[in-house]
């Protein structure tokens, strides 16, 4: 059985297909849980003047770019949240220079947004995810 046929392997006895659930419900459930700190270290990031665009990066494997500043064991949660910015994004490669200044056009406000690089078997995205506005 290959990888594509467990994901979408259903109980035989139903006869229904089970609805896959996407990994991106439980990153939800985990950056509402997170917020809170993501926001402190994005404005540490700021105000200390290490970059003024930091990215997250949330997995459940192992990446070697940013800090871990939140992890999934530790916590009990699906996702280990690092920190990281523009500008390592950039010296690694991730970020091609020429893409610099389009990204910089889409980048969201980080008082408002956390930027999440978010990492799945099937490939990386970036998503701006609203952090609640308490009142």
């Amino acid at each position: 059985m290959d990888r594509e046929e467990l994901l979408n392997a259903t109980p035989e006895d139903s006869g229904v297909p089970q609805k896959q659930q996407s990994p991106l419900v439980s990153l939800e459930k985990d950056l509402e849980f997170y917020a809170d700190a993501i926001k402190e270290v994005a404005i540490e990031i700021m105000v200390e003047g290490i970059s003024a665009h930091p990215i997250f990066i949330a997995h459940q494997h192992e990446v070697s770019i940013g800090e871990i500043i939140l992890n999934k064991e530790e916590l009990n949660t699906d996702w280990t949240i690092q920190a990281s910015t523009l500008e390592e994004f950039v010296e690694k490669g991730i970020i091609n220079k020429e893409k610099y200044e389009p990204f910089l056009k889409v980048y969201k406000k980080p008082e408002n947004f956390m930027c999440v690089f978010v990492i799945v078997p099937e490939g990386a995205n970036f998503i701006y995810y609203p952090y609640k506005t308490k009142g």
